[in-house]
């Protein structure tokens, strides 16, 4: 076990003390008001941590603290870390960005797209193109999520047991055939939805690789990287240090509600959408490769150009996931001046961004509140770390992005 610790003040990295003594308050007042149990934040330039405070409890019921080598759920944070998997072994010519889909996975050798109509009476069409393995990294494939409630393709991922993205007893494998016989919200490419695709994309790095995704995220990441905690589950040893899981309640507050699996043993789905749980220092070693475009103490994973690649928007013709966006789920103001790349989102215009950042910041966030970003231009990198889940759009993370973003020197 490792524990992030910090390695230089504030003003010694390029730090505002007093910007950063906001951040801790905003988020200590939220734990008080008992909208959040507890958080770990930290702030690290040129690669040193010069910020890292932690607040509140990790489990409010048994009194325990939030502590720097607490264990959390990264939930969607796990996509970055999936499409790094996939990007190496395209990098070993295994796989290509261009593979139509169905080459690994036959269940989508003839998608169909939607037209009109509900339920039963839903019409498709033949898609015009494959669903390639680029449209899987950039959420464009046209597959979604059961959860929106926006559209009649959503209805028919709930009516084959998708409301949580997986059929209740079914392994990786197996819940792949079921987003294979479903047809796409829109023909791949077109659109920006965010979706099921990282758990395909999952499926296939165990169909070209040989391994289950958990060996080889062990063996080729974790391992070389350092990141001792990480992983789909939790050890009995581990277990101590994992955080409870909170939802916000209708009548206010927050309460314990269930989460990932990931104690008793192996999961037998292993989510590369959002499986992992994992330590603020494993969070910060996986930002600091990318950080340093691909290498860590000695161990190269990706070159400085395929992490360049992943970095930059892939929208077509520089849009945003706002103009681009499959409406109504993502037509927000948050999603103004914001592209995606392989798997992390971009930004591409500051100056349209709803909060204070950086041009070509890119990172993720995850539905338990948890969030990383990192910004080369400024040499930062940040991540926050807590465990509740919204009933709407999260304050949190443009609260975060705002406040981190006002300590930056330039």
């Amino acid at each position: 076990m490792a524990q992030l610790r910090q390695e230089a003040e504030p003003n010694e990295a390029g730090l505002d003390a007093e910007a950063l003594g906001r951040l801790d308050r905003h988020f200590a007042h939220e734990v008080d008001e008992g909208r959040l149990p507890g958080f770990l934040v930290a702030v690290a330039r040129g690669g040193k941590v010069a910020h890292l405070t932690t607040y509140g409890k990790r489990d409010i019921a048994a009194g325990l603290p939030v502590e720097a080598d607490t264990l959390w759920r990264i939930y969607s944070m796990t996509k970055p870390v999936t499409a790094v998997a996939a990007l190496m072994l395209v990098e070993e010519g295994r796989l290509s960005l261009d593979d139509p889909v169905a080459r690994h996975l036959p269940a989508f050798a003839d998608p169909r797209v939607y037209v009109d109509g509900s339920g039963p009476e839903v019409r498709t069409r033949p898609a015009a193109g494959p669903i390639r393995v680029r449209h899987l990294m950039t959420h464009t494939a046209g597959l979604t999520f059961g959860f929106y409630h926006t559209h009649p393709v959503d209805a028919l991922y709930r009516e084959a047991g998708l409301e949580s993205s997986v059929p209740p007893g079914k392994d990786l494998a197996e819940t792949i055939e079921v987003y294979g016989s479903l047809p796409l919200q829109f023909e791949p490419g077109t659109q920006w939805n965010y979706s099921v695709a990282s758990n395909v994309l999952g499926r296939i790095i165990e169909m070209v690789s040989g391994q289950s995704l958990d060996e080889f995220s062990a063996e080729r990441i974790f391992r070389p990287l350092g990141m001792t905690d990480a992983g789909f589950q939790v050890t009995d040893e581990q277990a101590p240090r994992l955080a409870e899981l909170y939802g916000e309640q209708e009548g206010g507050g927050i309460a314990p509600v269930p989460g990932l699996p990931l104690r008793g043993g192996r999961p037998r789905f292993l989510s590369g959408s959002g499986g992992l749980a994992m330590s603020a220092h494993d969070l910060h070693r996986f930002m600091e490769m990318l950080r340093r475009r691909g290498e860590l103490d000695g161990s190269r994973l990706l070159a400085p150009g395929t992490v360049d690649l992943m970095t930059r928007n892939h929208l077509p013709g520089g849009a945003d996931l706002r103009s681009f966006g499959s409406r109504p789920a993502h037509d927000v103001p948050g999603n103004e001046g914001v592209g995606f790349g392989l798997g992390v989102s971009v930004v591409i215009d500051p100056g349209r961004t709803p909060t204070p950042a950086g041009l070509g910041t890119y990172g993720w966030t995850g539905v338990a509140s948890t969030a990383f970003f990192v910004d080369p231009g400024r040499d930062v990198t940040v991540q926050f770390l807590t465990q509740v889940r919204p009933r709407g759009t999260s304050s949190v993370f443009p609260a975060v992005r705002r406040l981190a973003h006002e300590a930056i020197r330039d």
